[in-house]
């Protein structure tokens, strides 16, 4: 009989001050720290912020690139990050090439899913931005956190 290798599991934390998510706005500001300006604009990106019970950034993990219209996004990956990083809570955001902030049927339903989700692994969903060079969306704010 063969013998199963052993999984293990490491947490490290490599930032000894952590910035402080108080608002859409802080988190538009860090999640726009991290897109490319060249691209913003040219393809769909979708990417979450990962934060402590204190509400401080533990990091932006960068989950997909696209096409002109739409990036897979997969929840199996957002809570595999969150629980590896002992992510106390979540923001997600996603751009649209379009500069259009308005969010989508898809865009929504998708808000759904992960909400649905983090709720199953007590992981607080906080908001999902739709960010632009321009500016933000965000479904918190909106009172559209469905």
């Amino acid at each position: 009989m063969n013998r199963l290798s052993e999984i293990q599991v490491s947490y490290t934390a490599t930032q000894n001050e952590k910035a402080k998510i108080t608002s859409g706005q802080t988190a538009y500001s860090y999640f726009m720290s991290s897109w490319s300006k060249d691209i913003i604009e040219l393809q769909e990106e979708f990417k979450v912020l990962l934060l402590n019970r204190a509400n401080e950034a533990l990091g932006i993990y960068s989950m997909s690139k696209g096409g002109v219209s739409g990036t897979v996004v997969d929840l199996k990956l957002i809570f595999a990050v969150a629980l590896k990083c002992n992510a106390n809570s979540i923001i997600v955001a996603h751009n649209h090439p379009s500069g259009k902030l308005s969010p989508s049927e898809a865009d929504k339903a998708i808000t759904k899913k992960i909400k649905s989700g983090a709720e199953i692994l007590d992981i607080q969903f906080l908001d999902h931005l739709i960010v632009t060079k321009k500016g933000f969306f965000s479904f918190s704010s909106e009172g559209i956190l469905i």
